[in-house]
């Protein structure tokens, strides 16, 4: 999957090049006001380099204002099925948005990927996706076997009473992110990974059950709980931790501000 990484500033320069030290395929073009101080290829007009890379890249991840991208890809557009997928991320590296493409193009899963790597927070608004509403939290030991994440996934959604198809996230600590048997398993379930920061864990005031098992593995609090309230938003917990296999495992709900059902939700 060739990756165009595009940014007009020094800061989004930053942001490209450690998206590039993660993204297998990735080029970064920079416009030619900041391009001297970075290794990258430089251009003059973002609309001219769009025009001329639209068909060449599979993915297109602009680090520019919203709406400098919107202008800059509307007059490219044809189809969903061919376009490719196109990220805007905001120069504080706060933000990834999935702007086109979302399920066609790739952009969604490629917007949870540029989150992770950079410790962002995806923004999804493809209804299909928007409105799954639970975050199953993982906790569990090095060399874990997909299987058992699976397994334990799948018991506690049967305990919750929580469809798969409605579970938006697999969430857990980003000392997990290169755990290969929960990647597996994630991609073997069909459902993205938040990697929550060590330092949000730390910081958070919410309600959660601590360990000191996880304390002395990880020198965190906790993983499956906080992970799952931290990974959306207005969350509350609808299963508490549970150990099964040794995969720690919590499930949050999300409320919807229109759900009058969930008005006390916190």
């Amino acid at each position: 999957m060739k990756t165009a990484l595009i940014s007009l500033s020094e800061e989004g320069a930053v942001i490209a090049g450690k998206l590039a030290e993660e993204l297998r395929d990735a080029e970064i073009f920079l416009h030619e006001s900041v391009a001297e101080k970075f290794h990258a290829a430089r251009f003059g007009s973002i609309m001219t380099l769009t025009g001329e890379i639209f068909g060449d890249y599979d993915r297109l991840v602009y680090i520019v204002p919203c709406g400098v991208a919107v202008r800059a890809v509307s007059p490219r557009v044809k189809d969903k099925r061919s376009d490719p997928a196109v990220l805007v991320v905001d120069a504080g590296g706060r933000f990834v948005v999935s702007l086109l493409g979302g399920h066609e193009g790739g952009a969604n899963d490629l917007a949870v990927l540029v989150a992770n790597i950079l410790g962002a927070e995806p923004v999804i608004t493809t209804t299909t996706e928007a409105l799954k509403r639970y975050i199953v939290g993982i906790g569990c030991r090095r060399g874990v076997e997909p299987q058992c994440v699976i397994e334990a996934v799948r018991e506690a959604l049967r305990r919750a009473d929580v469809p798969l198809q409605d579970v938006r996230y697999l969430a857990s600590a980003d000392v997990k992110a290169g755990e290969k048997g929960l990647l597996t398993a994630a991609r073997s379930l069909g459902i993205p990974v938040r990697f929550i920061a060590s330092e949000e864990i730390l910081a958070c005031a919410r309600d959660f059950a601590r360990s000191a098992f996880v304390e002395e593995k990880v020198n965190l609090p906790a993983v499956a709980e906080p992970a799952a309230l931290l990974a959306g938003r207005r969350t509350k917990l609808v299963l508490s931790r549970i150990v099964l296999n040794g995969v720690a495992v919590a499930i949050a709900k999300e409320s919807f501000l229109w759900s009058e059902s969930d008005r006390e939700a916190p």
